[in-house]
């Protein structure tokens, strides 16, 4: 029954899904904004370590609870890890009723057609037996268009659909991440490329294998309702993808039935050296602001 809950909460979409998955490559970066430099640790063990800290002081937030916050994205190591003795994943729903997700890709490729697909994943199927295990719903992995190329274009969404295949045999829900650079100048057009993309692979999808989308915030309002609609479709999101929370949630506001997963956007003005109660009210604040963003289209 667990399952089914869990997606009837995400269709339903009253929130947002946090993304609190940042990897090794951007831990340093985002502890930075915390307000934990990269002197106050020696190594990776300290630094992941706090940055669990981090995140667990956000999940255990009284602003942090499924009325707002419907989902959240987990890296490997905050779903190997726990919260007062519970394991993470089961924390979240357990305790705050959050559907867990897992962050599954490896990182990025160098750059080829204006694009960059995802690394091999090697142990894909070991990582997402063991997810399955400690109660994942359903995954998360990005790619980047970085220009309106038809051919690299096609390559990510290609890849992005021939792995979501796997991970929907192992029973999880893969939300898929083609995400474009907000900063090129052809964006609307390599957005119209992404659609068109994305439309040819979900009607070849099976009967019954459904998925999620994570896109970067359209030029063109509404570009990606065809999307939301779509029967093979639980739920888009939007990654703020640079944007300030402002900006992202101004976006936000104007797309119908799309909602937020934002990761820097969520985490901007927290810090380490707030007291818990400064620290759940600027917390509370974002959450609010984010929500109403998300179930305003």
């Amino acid at each position: 029954m667990t399952k089914a809950q869990q997606k009837q909460q995400i269709a339903a979409g009253q929130g947002f899904i946090a993304a609190l998955d940042q990897s090794g490559g951007s831990t340093p970066k985002a502890l930075n904004l915390y307000g934990i430099g990269e002197d106050a640790y020696s190594g990776e063990e300290e630094m992941f370590g706090l940055i669990h800290e981090m995140r667990a002081r956000i999940i255990k937030s009284p602003a942090f609870s499924g009325d707002k916050v419907v989902g959240a994205i987990l890296f490997e190591r905050t779903m190997d890890g726990e919260i007062d003795g519970i394991p993470t994943a089961r924390y979240l729903w357990e305790e705050r009723q959050v559907v867990p997700f897992l962050k599954v890709d490896k990182g990025l490729a160098g750059e080829e057609n204006g694009v960059q697909v995802m690394k091999d994943m090697p142990d894909l199927d070991a990582l997402l037996e063991k997810g399955v295990s400690k109660g994942i719903f359903g995954t998360k992995m990005r790619s980047v268009i970085s220009a309106a190329h038809p051919a690299g274009v096609r390559s990510v969404v290609a890849q992005q659909f021939e792995v979501g295949r796997r991970i929907l045999g192992h029973g999880l829900v893969p939300i898929i991440e083609p995400e474009v650079t907000i900063s090129i100048a052809d964006k609307a057009e390599a957005e119209e490329m992404l659609l068109n993309e994305i439309v040819a692979e979900l009607d070849a999808l099976s009967e019954g294998q459904e998925v999620m989308l994570k896109l970067t915030l359209p030029e063109v309002d509404n570009h990606y309702k065809p999307l939301v609609d779509h029967p093979r479709v639980i739920k888009v999101v939007a990654l703020s993808g640079g944007y300030s929370r402002e900006e992202a949630n101004a976006r936000l506001a104007r797309q119908s039935g799309m909602i937020a997963s934002f990761s820097r956007a969520l985490t901007e003005g927290l810090s380490a050296q707030q007291s818990d109660a400064e620290f759940d009210a600027v917390l509370a604040e974002t959450v609010d602001a984010i929500h109403a963003a998300s179930v305003s289209g």
